[in-house]
């Protein structure tokens, strides 16, 4: 086969991951240094981290044949999918080839199970090991872990790139049981616990070799079983706490040809992945728990709402809070109001020290206004119908209604 034609089918079989970010990893360039190094700022770049950072990445699979026969993954065993494989060599070369074209700023690097997991797991080093070693490629790699691979290989993996991540894939021993039976949650996490040890040890002995300096993040599939989003939040806050991983990614399960009858024949929506991470968000970032976001003893299925955002949905669960004095709140209820975030919330009390907030102050932060009204109080506004319903607000406040689709049925199925 030649190479393009293996790029063309292994570059699309790694669309379905999401774990693809390099937020986090440090700023590489060969300036001043011999070999290749990152193009950060010029080039074809084709995604924004959340560091700002605009990058290219080369996403490819090392091979889409698997031993595994996940249900929910378009390349298991039993798929009925075109199937190829790369050498390490001619991942090598299409790295540094586009790299010099100015293509790529990295490479994210994952694969099917072949052969053994120590055996791709193998691959997968010397590919990064050649790269970093023989090439001197100074740009981002991010390994996908085989979690059942020998854990020096791992921690080998950890020394070349710049991110590795472990996917988790579902929340529930349950459902990889069922969905994933050659798969184990507790192999996967004592990959991750093997992950995080490490990086404490570097954090300890900063001369020590870089291990990950960009940390280990993980996969979630949403839809493929029928885990709510209060599990799925739930799964993630533990992994947070745990082992201290970067991010969690959601990915809404895409059906495949040929899809067998243990998975769904529809997709979820995709406004529920896009609500995961925006509740996602809150939990790393705005000290939120899911037991604020999703209450309840889980006893029945709760999952996000889908006409408005998790934080403005709390905030109408949690109508005691509001309105909320801006000059005598703290930063962190601040930045609890819908509307107003982070970097505003630590504005407001900055200038706060300076004067009283007014209405017009919120205005020139940019604040989402029509959010923000019923919820605060400055020092020239106080809401006029505070005591307004929250089914009212929500009414008023929720995202316009989306195109129906053309085959409802097919979303119902």
């Amino acid at each position: 086969m030649e190479l393009t034609d293996k790029l063309e089918i292994l570059a699309d079989a790694a669309k379905y991951d999401a774990s693809c970010a390099s937020s986090g990893a440090p700023k590489r360039n060969s300036i001043g240094k011999d070999g290749l190094g990152a193009s950060t700022g010029m080039g074809i770049c084709h995604s924004y981290t959340p560091d700002g950072r605009c990058v290219s990445l080369l996403k490819i699979l090392l091979t889409n044949f698997c031993i595994y026969d996940c249900q929910y993954c378009v390349n298991r065993r039993t798929s009925n999918v075109p199937r190829a494989r790369f050498t390490v060599q001619e991942v090598v070369k299409l790295t540094v080839d586009f790299y010099l074209r100015n293509y790529i700023d990295g490479l994210f690097l994952s694969s099917g199970i072949i052969q053994s997991a120590d055996y791709t797991m193998e691959q997968l080093v010397a590919i990064a090991r050649e790269l970093r070693e023989t090439h001197q490629f100074r740009g981002y790699i991010h390994l996908k872990t085989i979690p059942d691979a020998d854990p020096a290989l791992i921690a080998a993996a950890g020394l070349y790139a710049d991110r590795l991540s472990v996917n988790i894939e579902l929340p529930s021993q349950d459902s990889i049981t069922r969905l994933a039976p050659e798969k184990n949650v507790h192999t996967i996490k004592l990959a991750m616990g093997a992950i995080r040890l490490r990086l404490d040890e570097k954090a300890e002995e900063p001369k020590a070799p870089a291990f990950a300096p960009a940390g280990q993040s993980t996969q979630m599939i949403v839809g493929a079983d029928a885990s709510d989003d209060r599990h799925i939040l739930g799964t993630a806050e533990t992994l947070y706490g745990s082992y201290k991983l970067k991010r969690v990614y959601y990915s809404a399960f895409s059906p495949i040809p040929d899809s067998p009858k243990s998975v769904p024949l529809a997709p979820p929506p995709m406004q529920r992945e896009h609500r995961l991470y925006q509740a996602d968000f809150l939990l790393r970032s705005y000290g939120f728990q899911v037991s604020e976001l999703l209450p309840g003893d889980g006893t029945q299925p709760s999952n996000l709402a889908l006409d408005i955002d998790p934080k403005l949905a709390w905030a109408l669960a949690n109508r005691e809070h509001f309105p909320m004095d801006l000059n005598r709140a703290d930063v962190g209820m601040i930045a609890r109001v819908p509307g107003i975030g982070l970097r505003n919330a630590q504005r407001i009390v900055e200038l706060r020290r300076l004067r009283r907030v007014r209405y017009a102050d919120l205005s020139r932060l940019r604040c989402s206004m029509k959010k923000i009204a019923p919820f605060i109080i400055v020092a020239d506004y106080v809401p006029a119908r505070d005591t307004t319903p929250s089914e009212t607000l929500r009414r008023a406040m929720a995202e316009s209604p989306q195109q129906m689709n053309l085959w409802p049925e097919l979303q119902a199925a």
